[in-house]
Formats: structure tokens, sequence, C-alpha cells
């Protein structure tokens, strides 16, 4: 088998070692992987450094033609990378075939607001002592920056920290998940078809342990990471000097109120607490139910769960595959025999085999158990039954989490009342919490990170506002 080339400053290279990618379903080899050197990591940093103005100074065009050009390759390339991400991440072809397609729809929005990214004027006479004057507001990359990507969305959330950084004239390092590398080098095999200058862009497929000293590096003052909650905030105490945004985790919660429509609720819920077999940060982990309609809700809910079609994720029909290794299934499992052990009730579901969980269905859960108050990252849902909207959302807003919750209701003003009063970063009125759209501000609070995803809100986040005075104008 072919080993995999890196991508350093922008052109092919080999270290001195390999690594190997297998498919969690089949044990099958899925690619191996130069893994970069101590040199060759010191190289692409002091080129991401060396290229920093002139990056910033691209002319527009330029960055959104190279832009236009991913998501057109991407595109053309479709079958071939969705394919790539099955064997390296073990989710559906369904699902992965749905991950490109979200890539090209990233980089092709940021084609579009690269070409839309300007300054503003203001005039400041307001005051007579500044009669005269006017100010061009504009703003600057920050600098280069570091990408640090888990293995759940090894393309399109790899997209949404190359795409900003390009768009903005960032110099950028990947650091892909050591599991799930291979979708990312071929990411940086088609930005090395575009004209971006030498060291504008590398991915480093190093180990975890060798990532702290990127972090540290002072040569790249932002990091971009997405991963978990203790890693990402130890990032943020190593480096407190540095720009850092973490999107992090969550234990998202589905509200089902009494004027929902219980058939579209739980079609929903049951497909998207076990997409990408519950490996996403956003999707359903706990069910809020009105009293009133929890019996014929819960029905609904387990005849939907038990026609979902779990599989081999290169079947055409299978809508839940396995985890990305054997070990992330014994801790999902391990979360369920605890919680049950506690007194929780399997409803559906609960059994394992090798890195694949059957969809799982709990109530009952006390809690404090980790399948309640932790992020699960497996296809495991908590269904919970509340008198009232008022404990409904004091249930959703009592984890210590704050990403996205779904509201299935009918009411236009039971949709403001919750995105007043829901403590998250979005509210998904009459949908599931796993909802996103890849242009929108995506990102949450409380221990859920800080800073936002989504096209232009990354740019404003890679970016500083700066003010230039023009003086002695008559205006």
């Amino acid at each position: 088998m072919d080993v995999r080339t890196f991508w350093l400053a922008g052109r092919p290279a080999k270290g001195d070692t390999e690594l190997t990618v297998t498919n969690s379903h089949d044990g099958r080899v899925v690619g191996t992987y130069s893994v970069p050197t101590e040199a060759q990591v010191e190289e692409a940093i002091a080129a991401a450094a060396a290229v920093q103005k002139e990056a910033a100074a691209l002319p527009v065009h330029v960055r959104a033609e190279a832009l236009a050009h991913v998501a057109k390759r991407l595109a053309e390339r479709a079958e071939e990378i969705a394919q790539l991400i099955t064997g390296e991440n073990g989710k559906p072809i369904f699902w992965a075939r749905g991950e490109v397609n979200r890539a090209i729809s990233t980089f092709r929005f940021a084609a579009e607001e690269a070409r839309r990214w300007s300054g503003g004027v203001q005039r400041l006479d307001t005051e007579p002592a500044a009669t005269g004057r006017l100010g061009y507001v504009t703003r600057q990359p920050r600098g280069p920056v570091l990408a640090i990507t888990p293995f759940n969305f090894p393309l399109n959330l790899v997209a949404h920290k190359v795409a900003p950084a390009i768009a903005v004239g960032a110099p950028v390092i990947v650091k892909p998940a050591p599991a799930t590398p291979l979708s990312s080098l071929v990411l940086g095999e088609i930005l090395a078809e575009t004209d971006l200058p030498a060291g504008m862009f590398s991915v480093l497929p190093i180990e975890n342990e060798r990532a702290a000293a990127l972090v540290q590096d002072p040569r790249l003052p932002v990091v971009s990471f997405t991963g978990s909650g203790p890693v990402g905030y130890a990032i943020m105490d190593q480096v407190p000097r540095k720009h850092v945004t973490l999107e992090l985790g969550g234990n998202a919660a589905a509200v089902v109120l009494a004027d929902a429509d219980l058939d579209w609720a739980a079609s929903r819920v049951a497909l998207f607490s076990n997409y990408q077999a519950g490996q996403s940060c956003i999707a359903v982990q706990r069910v809020i139910v009105e009293e009133s309609v929890r019996e014929a809700f819960e029905e609904k809910l387990l005849t939907a769960v038990s026609g979902l079609v779990t599989g081999d994720p290169l079947d055409e029909k299978t809508q839940v595959g396995p985890l990305v290794s054997v070990a992330a299934a014994e801790r999902v499992s391990a979360w369920v025999d605890e919680a049950v052990a506690s007194g929780a009730r399997v409803l559906a579901g609960g059994t394992r085999d090798g890195a694949t969980i059957t969809p799982t269905v709990l109530t009952d859960v006390p809690e404090d158990s980790k399948v309640s108050c932790e992020e699960v990252f497996g296809p495991v849902m908590i269904i919970k039954s509340v008198a009232s909207v008022d404990e409904a959302f004091d249930a959703v807003n009592s984890s210590k989490y704050g990403l996205q919750a779904g509201v299935f209701t009918r009411s236009l003003d039971m949709a403001f009342r919750a995105n007043r009063e829901l403590e998250v970063g979005g509210v998904i009125i009459g949908d599931v919490p796993s909802y996103r759209a890849d242009q929108m501000p995506y990102g949450g609070v409380k221990e859920s990170g800080v800073g936002r995803e989504g096209v232009h809100s990354a740019m404003e986040d890679l970016t500083y506002e700066k003010v230039m005075v023009l003086t002695g104008l008559s205006l």
C-alpha cells in the first residue's frame, strides 16, 4: 500500500516513520501515512511565520479563487473522499457523503465571504475637535493559525478552520486527529493545486503528545481547537496570552413540549441521537418530554429507534455504524452499565459488538450518572419527563454544557421564550439540536467552549479590528 505524504509548506513530504489507519468495523487497513519529523515541524512553523505578511497582503481574488478551486475539486472527488471518510472514521457512507457536501459548501461560502470581506468608514467629525477626520476600519489577521481537529468530522471540521483562515489571509497549520488524518491529507493535496504561496498551509499528522510544542510556539499566535473539554481548557491555561478558540463538548437536549408534532419529533430524535454513532457534540443525548405526552412520544420514539439500520458502514442502507474504535465503544458501554447499576432502565439497545453499540434508550437515569451529566459521544439517549415548561428549561440549563438545544413546539411565543431562557449557543426550534448550517454562527457557552465557527464568524475570530484615521479632509 502506498504511503501518503503529508503537506509541508504547500509541498508533499515524508518523514522517517509511518502510521497505519484501520477501519473500526472490520479491521481492514485503510491507509498508511508518513509522520513529520521534529525538523519538518519546525520548518512548517518557520514557513508560516515567514509568509505571514505576504498572506495578509494577498489580493482578494487570489484567496477567493483558491477557495473556489477547493470547493470544485472536492465536488469532483466527492465519492472517493466519502469512501475514505467511511474507511478511516467508520461512519456510514450516507453520512460521509453528507460531510463531503458540507465541506464543499464551507469552502464555497468562504470564497464568497472573501470577496465581500472589506473595510468600512466612520465619520469622526461628530464633535468640533474632529472636524475633517474620517476613520477607515478594517480587520487584520492575528497571524498564523494552529488548527487542531477531531476525528468525528475529519473533513468538514478541518474545512471550518482552513477555509476562514485562507479567506482572511492567515497561514494555517493543521494538526489532524491521529485516528483520521487521511481526509485532511487529501485536502492538502487539493490546496497544493492552488496559487497560494508556499507556507500558507501545512498538514502535519503528528501524534497528540507532540501538539503541545506547537501550541506553545509564539510564532503561532492563534490556536483553534475542536475536541474534548479537558484538552481544550488545558491549552487555554498553557497559553493565556494567545488567541484561543475552543469548540468543545456538549450533552445536547431535545425538549418535546405538549403541542409538538410527536411523529416528527420521534423520527428526528431517533435518527440524530444515533447519527455518526452518536459521535457528534450536538447529537441528541437528553430527551426532555412534557409528562402529558410522555407515553405517546416514547412509544413512537422506540418504534423509530427499532427501525434504524445498524451494520456495515459501506452498506448504502446503514444508518448507524461503529464508533471510531473498540476502546471508544467499550467506554460508552461501561457508562451504560454504570447507569443501569444505579437504577436506570434500558428501553432499547444497550449491547455492544466490537466497536458497534446498538442504539440505546435509557430512562430513570440518576442525574449524576455519566450518561446524564457528561458527553457520552455514543449512540445513547436518556428520556426524562417533566411537569411543565419551566421544569423542562431548567433541566436543559442544569447541564455544565451549553452548545445547542432543540425545542419541539408549534408556538412562536414559546420559541422566543426558549431563545431567551436556554443557556446555549444555538436554539433549534421544531427540530433536534443536531441541526447546523455551515454558514451560521456555531459555538457554545459554559463548558462548551469560547468563540464561534461558521465561516463569517470564524473570519472575525481570526482577525482584529484596526482603524486608520485620515486627517484634514473636506467631508
